[in-house]
C-alpha cells in the first residue's frame, strides 16, 4: 500500500482546451482537486507538467489555484522521463511510489507510465483522474499500463489509503474533500 512518506502526485498535461474536451471532463478535474486537496494535507509532494503550454494552454486554472506556488514542468516529449528537468525534480523528492493522473490516458500518461516503471517506480494509476478524448483510448490506456505492470486505484481508494486511520484532523478534513 501506499503512504505519505513514500508517495508523490504527478499530474501530467492538464491543460487548456485539451482538458475541456475529454471523456469525462468533469468528473475527472473533481477527482484531480480531491487528489490535490488531500495531498496537502497529508503532506505528499505534487510534481505536475504541462506539454507545450505556448500551443494548448497553461494547466487549468481551478487545478493551478490549488497548486499555489508550485512551477510546473514544460515538456514536448510525451513521456514526462525524456524531459531532463522531470527527471530531476522526481529523483529530487526520493518517493518510489507514484500517484498518476492526467491526460491523455494513451500517449502522455501511458508512455510515461511505462518509462516509470521501468525506472523501478511503482506506478499507481488513479483511474478515475485519468482520461483522453476518446472512451476507447482512456480505457486502452489504462488496459496496457495495468498490463505493463502499474496498479489501478481510484481517487478514494487512494486517499484512504495514504489516510490509513478513521480518527484525528486529518481524517475529519479529508472526510470532507471526500465528500463533495
Amino acid at each position: 500500500m501506499i503512504s505519505p512518506k513514500e508517495t508523490l502526485l504527478l499530474l501530467i498535461d492538464i491543460q487548456g482546451r485539451l482538458a475541456q474536451r475529454v471523456y469525462q471532463a468533469d468528473l475527472v478535474e473533481q477527482n484531480i482537486k480531491k487528489l490535490i486537496r488531500a495531498c496537502r494535507i497529508l503532506d505528499v509532494p505534487i510534481l505536475y507538467t504541462e506539454q507545450y503550454p505556448k500551443g494548448l494552454g497553461t494547466t487549468v486554472a481551478p487545478l493551478k489555484e490549488l497548486l499555489g506556488d508550485l512551477e510546473p514542468v514544460e515538456k514536448i516529449t510525451f513521456s514526462c522521463c525524456g524531459t531532463d528537468t522531470f527527471m530531476q525534480r522526481l529523483r529530487s523528492f526520493k518517493r518510489n511510489d507514484i500517484l498518476v493522473a492526467g491526460m491523455e490516458t494513451h500517449v502522455c500518461v501511458y508512455q510515461t507510465s511505462l518509462e516509470l516503471l521501468e525506472f523501478g517506480y511503482n506506478v499507481h494509476l488513479v483511474t478515475d483522474a485519468v482520461s483522453s478524448r476518446s472512451e476507447d483510448n482512456r480505457d486502452l490506456g489504462i488496459r496496457c499500463i495495468e498490463k505493463a505492470g502499474g496498479i489501478p486505484t481510484s481517487t478514494e481508494m487512494s486517499i484512504f489509503e495514504l489516510l490509513r486511520i478513521a480518527e484525528g484532523e486529518r481524517f475529519k478534513a479529508v472526510s470532507k474533500i471526500i465528500k463533495e
